[in-house]
């Protein structure tokens, strides 16, 4: 990988491990518009200040935008959480191997 692909790698992991950053994409990741308070239920325990930064952030970088019926991801986010769909899987497998996981 190049020095500017790692620098683009780096970028986006910095735009994505903000406190519910994840969380704001995945909520929106059924492609229907939410409000701000019907956001904020379905990321859960994010308070209005962090969701609006959160909003703010992921709006500069265009991976959601905002419509007449509330909050969406644009063509760029709906491309990120394709490549992210594997994740549901692969924690669902997770889960299951940290219960067969012996406690120290």
């Amino acid at each position: 990988m190049s020095a500017k692909e790692n620098a683009a790698v780096g970028q986006l992991l910095e735009l994505l491990e903000a406190r519910y950053a994840l969380r704001v994409l995945w909520a929106l990741k059924d492609g229907h518009p939410q409000t701000f308070r019907l956001l904020q239920d379905s990321v859960g325990n994010i308070t209005p200040n962090t969701l609006n930064t959160r909003i703010k952030e992921l709006r500069a970088a265009g991976l959601i935008g905002h419509g007449s019926d509330g909050y969406i991801v644009t063509t760029l986010g709906a491309d990120l959480l394709k490549r992210l769909n594997d994740l549901q899987a692969f924690a669902g497998k997770w889960v299951i191997s940290q219960t067969k996981k012996p406690k120290p």
